[in-house]
């Protein structure tokens, strides 16, 4: 389960690098560099979890703490409507924007409280899947 869980998790970020190509709209542009920063760190994290590359408690705290900070835009990086027909944002972003924002403060929040509490390779798994959870609850609804 927790391979599983993984896996769909870094599949999911890894598609998103995928849509970049040809964006037109200089704000949409920037959101999705966010969250492809967002994703090349859960990425990190996954890669760690998996035993890809050897464990590194500062690099984890690093990769978190650097989730966090990109979370913490998210809500500016949606206040103006924009559009772009490689954008995956779907409208009820801006219908819903106060529990939109409520999402990423969550995404913000938790990746803060995680820093500083990897310190062992078994705390990879469920930090990887406390994290994504909060990034599914918004990505369910919000994306495309």
């Amino acid at each position: 389960m927790k391979k599983t869980t993984i896996a769909l998790t870094l599949i999911a970020f890894g598609t998103a690098a995928l849509a970049h190509g040809g964006v037109g709209n200089k704000d949409v542009m920037a959101r999705m560099e966010v969250m492809k920063t967002i994703g090349d760190q859960m990425k990190l994290i996954g890669t760690m979890a998996k035993g890809e590359v050897q464990f590194a408690p500062a690099v984890a705290q690093s990769a978190l703490i650097e989730i966090a900070a990109q979370s913490a835009q998210i809500p500016s990086m949606f206040e103006t409507r924009a559009d772009d027909p490689k954008s995956e944002a779907l409208p009820a972003i801006w219908e819903q924007f106060d529990t939109f924002t409520a999402r990423a403060r969550e995404t913000e929040a938790t990746a803060e409280r995680l820093a500083g509490t990897v310190m062992a390779e078994a705390d990879l798994g469920p930090a990887l899947g406390e994290l994504g959870a909060t990034c599914k609850a918004c990505h369910s609804v919000y994306r495309k």
